[in-house]
């Protein structure tokens, strides 16, 4: 998937969200624009402070440029099946490619949990035609003092003097910044690396070092399959889910950005560096349907670890299963095009939200029917948290969507309860261990009618967002997919209707909630939320209705970028893109949708 070549237009000074590809060695991950900018890079890990950060502050982020001077045009691809990223820029005179990627070790395996990375970003310069005149910066926030060494650059940050940056170049670089006169058939290396193995000399080249990485990558997606629509997507959609994967523990992190604002201006700004359970979940259930199984099995050890840790499920963790700090602003940073504040960290973490139960016995179950063991001590984490649903499912929590006001008694959160008892009795006969099944799979029973007689309002006719009434919430779209209402039953047929109806942005965009029906705490508004659309395909085929449906999955195709990239949100008037980028829960849609649209085609011929 590529672009033909156009000209680059800024906002406020800033690239768009959507002019932007992802890289990523499954420790960390980069951003690299259209520009040839790296404008957004934490390191040495997804959650540590940002390196480059000009997405968030064009003038004083940083950012690591290769790029003619002046650019005139430019386009991006990947190379197929890889997190491998190329960027063509045209200047007045001559085109060059850069080549990006954070490399891989030679022979490494991305479904083993393991660190695959070697810790560089790898910057390969090729011109392509005519004379370029090349600029190369480097930039990192708050500045840098460098000195020679060994044919680069040692790099000693402002704001971290203790991170060991080292820059290997084949051009003769004399600073952090210089202009390089080059011709067709030129041919460069950048390498940028960090920590305690920054290498000063490689003993295999950067050209031997990328082929590596490609392979690692190409040997991933042996493991990919899928047959439906739109597999172009559907593969990227997957290498982008594991460019989010932290390998070495399995955890998955919600976005690989912080701050990218849901509103041009608004405050609804929040770091996604994390990995949340339930967008985690949601993951590895869409990863193991197309064939990539083993990130379901180190998700589950990873969270069932947190947990224990914790003494009760969290709503996210860092990478390594910990708490992450407490949220707090960053006033040196204005925020992308001025929309600040910007944060690290998530106040969410503090949160109840029930639903994590019903998540992570879901993810279980699947888990142990793909083969996975079962023994006394993972069924005694397992058990625990069935308890846990059968005693909160009426508790007031902050739901899905983690509002900022007192809780309520949400409705996704009840369904999600009700999935935990019925995956904990499932298993619970399946695999002979303790517990009353039958008590948890009543319980999970008289949860679903209390949530038809309950969360039903027969004026709006709907189900509404928790028990008892309420707002409209499009999380509704998701009871279908966990299996607790059935797409075509009577009042899940009306509230589809519904939720089109009252929270429908114009061509097939759905936002979550409205917050003047059921308020959240925050100020300001936010964009249309790519995953409620998927969700309402999976309804549409649910009930029948496929070319609606399938028009529908078309639609949303078409709103990923050049590079086959999806946001967190959209915004419905313009199309742009809005919120972190790019979103593991639009990817974990696209591929859902995508599956179920094919086994309901495929049901229907």
């Amino acid at each position: 998937m590529s672009e033909p070549e156009n000209e680059l237009r800024r906002v406020e000074g800033y690239l768009p969200i959507e002019n932007h590809g992802l890289i990523g060695d499954g420790t960390t991950a980069a951003l690299v624009g259209r520009d040839g900018a790296v404008s957004w890079m934490c390191v040495p890990r997804f959650d540590s402070e940002p390196l480059f950060c000009g997405l968030l502050d064009a003038r004083r982020g940083g950012g690591f440029t290769v790029a003619p001077e002046p650019l005139v045009s430019s386009r991006q691809f990947y190379e197929p099946d890889t997190g491998v990223l190329v960027t063509e820029m045209r200047g007045p005179e001559g085109r060059v490619r850069v080549t990006d990627a954070l490399t891989l070790r030679s022979g490494a395996d991305l479904s083993e949990d393991t660190a695959a990375g070697r810790g560089e970003l790898l910057r390969r310069i090729e011109v392509l035609g005519g004379r370029v005149r090349l600029r190369i910066r480097v930039q990192p926030w708050g500045g840098a003092r460098t000195r020679p060494h060994g044919g680069g650059l040692v790099l000693i940050t402002a704001r971290r003097p203790e991170l060991e940056l080292y820059l290997e170049s084949s051009l003769p670089l004399q600073s952090e910044e210089g202009i390089y006169e080059l011709r067709e058939g030129d041919v460069h290396h950048l390498v940028l690396s960090w920590g305690a193995h920054a290498h000063h000399f490689h003993s295999h080249g950067p050209d031997e070092i990328l082929d590596a990485t490609l392979e690692v990558w190409r040997r991933w997606m042996r493991h990919f399959h899928y047959q439906g629509p739109r597999e172009d997507l559907v593969r990227r959609s997957a290498i982008t889910l594991k460019l989010l994967d932290h390998t070495a523990t399995g955890a998955m992190i919600a976005a690989p950005t912080t701050s990218l604002p849901e509103a041009i201006g608004g405050p609804r700004n929040w770091d996604y560096r994390f990995a949340w359970i339930r967008d985690a979940a949601f993951s590895v259930y869409a990863m193991g349907r197309i064939g990539m199984g083993h990130e379901a099995a180190g998700f589950l050890g990873w969270v069932l670890d947190a947990v224990d840790r914790a003494g009760r499920p969290r709503v996210l963790y860092d990478v390594d299963g910990h708490l992450p700090p407490p949220e707090r602003e960053v006033p040196e940073l204005e925020g992308y095009r001025g929309s600040g504040p910007v944060r690290w960290g998530n106040g969410a973490v503090e949160q109840r939200q029930h639903d994590v139960f019903g998540e992570i016995l879901d993810c279980a179950y699947r888990w142990t029917r793909m083969g996975g063991p079962m023994d006394g001590t993972l069924w005694a984490r397992l058990r625990r948290l069935v308890e846990d649903a059968w005693r909160e499912w009426r508790t007031p929590d902050h739901g899905i969507w983690e509002v900022r006001t007192a809780g309520r008694p949400f409705t996704y959160s009840a369904a999600l309860c009700a999935v935990a008892l019925d995956r904990g009795a499932r298993m619970a006969e399946q695999h002979g261990m303790e517990g009353d099944a039958q008590a948890w799979r009543a319980e999970a029973a008289y949860i679903r009618q209390a949530i038809l007689e309950e969360a039903w309002d027969p004026q709006l006719r709907s189900l509404t967002e928790h028990l008892g009434g309420g707002g409209i919430d499009a999380s509704l779209l998701a009871l279908p997919l966990r299996g607790v209402i059935a797409a075509d039953h009577p009042k899940m047929v009306a509230t589809t209707a519904a939720v089109v109806r009252r929270l429908g942005a114009g061509d097939g965009l759905l936002y979550r909630y409205l917050p003047h029906e059921s308020p959240d705490g925050l100020p300001g508004d936010e964009g249309a939320f790519l995953l409620c659309s998927f969700w309402l395909v999976d309804n549409l085929a649910g009930q029948g209705r496929l070319e609606e449906a399938g028009a529908l999955f078309d639609s949303l195709c078409g709103r990923a970028n050049h590079l086959g990239l999806l946001p967190e949100q959209i915004d419905p008037a313009s199309g742009a893109f809005l919120g972190n980028f790019p979103q593991a829960f639009s990817h974990v849609g696209l591929i859902s949708s995508g599956i179920n649209l094919s086994n309901h085609w495929k049901g229907a011929s």
